[in-house]
């Protein structure tokens, strides 16, 4: 049976909610509310393709600390194939203090660059990820994508904002991808732009179909017939933007795995990210695979 998959750290956020400002240097200021949750990334995005029907795989990297144990009783809840690539000793799991204030949040992140050694597992990603249909890119791993890619692998790939992100850092993964989804703020900073329609220019020497996320603006679609905007889900109250990325990622896969044309597959990556941000938490909020239908069908 063809399935979806791929392979990305597990992330554990601490969300401190209802704050009426952020903290300046040396200063505390209280959360009306606090909660641990599994965070964002491929395993978050994945779950919500299981959820909505589709057979999904997720590789991840689980150990032996608190923070993984954590994982471990979050993944259990959740009725997804989880398969753990991790052996050794160190913390593979990327803890974040999320701090959401007036619709907006600040991160601050542990990660251990070293607890993983990307380029030694690749060859395991490969044979756990041949046979799937759509696999979501998680930056690293390009030997393992390369492989698939050639098998006929459907790639979505998604960076994340970084501050030097460039087309120049991630052209391979843009050559080898098949669609790329970033929002408006990585489109314009990857490839150096003013606005999001000299981004989608760009952009378009990469992709036959140019996407770009513009939050409650909708979607920016390019390709052959011009620029189209796809909207937003109407009436959307926003509680927490975490997680909204990868919720939008799982509607948009849901409508590769099904063959749908691929305006319909942002229709439905803007309804299970438009619902996403309803809830605090990268998997709060969610649609069955029926409600995603019905919304989708009313934009």
């Amino acid at each position: 049976m063809k399935f979806v998959g791929g392979v990305g750290y597990t992330n554990i956020d601490l969300i401190y909610s209802g704050m009426e400002r952020l903290p300046s240097t040396g200063e505390e200021v209280y959360s009306q509310g606090f909660g641990m949750h599994l965070g964002g990334g491929v395993p978050a995005t994945l779950i919500n393709t299981t959820r909505l029907g589709v057979p999904s795989r997720i590789l991840t990297f689980i150990g032996k600390d608190q923070f993984s144990a954590l994982a471990e009783r979050f993944y259990a809840t959740y009725d997804a194939d989880i398969i753990n690539l991790y052996e050794g000793d160190g913390m593979p799991v990327v803890v974040t203090s999320v701090m959401v204030c007036n619709n907006d949040r600040s991160f601050a992140t542990y990660r251990d660059d070293k607890a993983v050694d990307e380029a030694a597992v690749c060859e395991k990603i490969y044979q756990h990820l041949s046979g799937a249909k759509v696999v979501n890119m998680h930056v690293g791993f390009l030997d393992a994508y390369k492989k698939l890619k050639e098998e006929g692998t459907i790639l979505i790939f998604d960076t994340g904002w970084e501050d030097d992100l460039s087309t120049e850092k991630y052209h391979e993964y843009l050559e080898l991808a098949d669609y790329y989804l970033p929002n408006q703020k990585e489109a314009l900073k990857i490839t150096g732009s003013q606005t999001v329609e000299e981004a989608a220019e760009k952009l378009a020497r990469y992709f036959e179909n140019t996407i770009i996320k513009l939050d409650k603006d909708g979607c920016l679609l390019k390709n052959k017939d011009g620029i189209r905007f796809i909207p937003s889900m109407k009436d959307v109250v926003a509680v927490d933007s975490t997680g909204a990325g990868d919720a939008f990622m799982s509607g948009f896969m849901y409508g590769i795995y099904h063959d749908y044309p691929v305006d319909q597959c942002i229709r439905f990556g803007n309804v299970t990210g438009g619902t996403c941000v309803q809830g605090v938490g990268c998997l709060t909020k969610y649609v069955s695979e029926q409600q995603l239908l019905e919304q989708a069908a009313a934009l």
